[in-house]
């Protein structure tokens, strides 16, 4: 008979845990999963490290990275989990969205977006690049999860809808929720307060807009404790079922922080309607974004996402740069140098080069001799 598996073993081992009572009285443990994607060095590990509580300096995230913390719910109770995934390297390395996103994960995973305010010209880019691949994996996971478990699929789908905003029906009709509870980030905002008040002006609304289309959470931080106290809630509710914060604020002379489902488009000044999609529709009679009347008629969309982005970019061009160019050896990388390992790296590879000037050298004497 073939030993057991370590899975096997594992999970053998809980459930003697929950036959014996040893955590907590039979009480069921919560798992929930939250995701971080997001601009690159824009502040993603130092939030999830001031979330759990740990005073260490943030390092650079290298591919996918993993930690979890602990929160127990009251005294002598078993302590329910969050597993936090963090996604590095900005938009360069969107293969590996599909790690954490299962059929086991999907129904208590969330996914936090952290855009950096202090370069406007890479947010629309940063931001559809990765929404879009993870929207593209998620709905892949709940297509295959809906053939063997539609009940659930139906039930985060409700879940999603009962965020919507209750006092705007109107909103109904041109809202598109994003398949799991989303959570944008805006952070850098010291260096973002300085910008120009016409160009706040156009992120704050845009993001707005992002974040209410999709039926998200859109807030923003800085190094500002009083801040990251705030962003430390949000995670908290995501990952341990807190309860949510019910405060807003929509003043672009200040941090943004509007819950999922508290803002709507007639207060962001862009009241889109159904017209919108049809041909020779003036744009202008529908609502527009902040862009002079006069250039509304030269933008050509087909959705009002599609119109955002038109008039966003053409403020703030995005740059043409190749996100692979950045990508560096994790092996070579100092934080993870270990000395013995490395010298036999740097002997392994001496060999090898070895290997092949002698092999290169045996191949040229056999074409001579034949």
């Amino acid at each position: 008979m073939p030993s057991e598996t370590l899975w096997e073993i594992a999970k053998a081992e809980v459930e003697k845990r929950g036959i014996n009572g040893s955590e907590g009285d039979g009480a069921e443990i919560a798992e929930k999963f939250v995701f971080f994607i997001g601009s690159k060095n824009g502040g993603k590990t130092t939030i999830i490290l001031r979330c759990l509580d740990r005073d260490e300096p943030p390092k650079p995230t290298l591919a996918l990275e993993y930690t979890y913390g602990r929160r127990a719910k009251g005294h002598n109770t078993p302590k329910d989990i969050a597993h936090f995934w963090e996604l590095g390297g900005g938009t360069s390395l969107l293969d590996l969205i599909s790690i954490p996103i299962t059929g086991d994960t999907l129904r208590t995973f969330s996914l936090v977006l952290v855009l950096d305010l202090s370069k406007p010209n890479d947010l629309w880019p940063t931001m559809e690049n990765l929404l879009q691949a993870t929207k593209s994996h998620v709905d892949k996971v709940i297509m295959k999860l809906g053939k063997t478990n539609a009940k659930a699929v139906s039930e985060m789908r409700q879940k999603i809808w009962n965020n919507m905003p209750k006092d705007h029906p109107q909103d109904h009709e041109l809202i598109d929720p994003f398949p799991v509870p989303l959570v944008i980030i805006g952070s850098k905002y010291d260096v973002f307060q300085d910008f120009e008040s016409e160009k706040r002006k156009v992120i704050c609304k845009t993001l707005r807009f992002v974040a209410h289309y999709y039926g998200a959470s859109l807030m923003f931080t800085s190094k500002s404790e009083a801040l990251l106290l705030k962003i430390r809630g949000v995670i908290n509710q995501l990952a341990f079922g807190i309860d949510k914060s019910k405060s807003i604020c929509v003043d672009q002379n200040k941090p943004l922080f509007i819950t999922a489902g508290l803002d709507s488009f007639g207060q962001i000044e862009t009241v889109f309607i159904v017209k919108i999609f049809e041909p020779r529709t003036s744009l202008s009679s529908a609502g527009s974004p902040p862009v002079p009347e006069n250039d509304i008629g030269k933008l050509h969309a087909h959705s009002p996402m599609e119109l955002w982005k038109k008039v966003y970019e053409k403020l703030f061009p995005p740059k043409s740069i190749n996100t692979l160019k950045d990508i560096k050896d994790p092996a070579r990388d100092p934080q993870y140098a270990e000395n013995e390992v490395d010298e036999m790296r740097i002997q392994k590879d001496l060999e090898l080069e070895q290997y092949k000037r002698s092999s290169s050298k045996s191949w040229k004497q056999i074409e001579l001799d034949s």
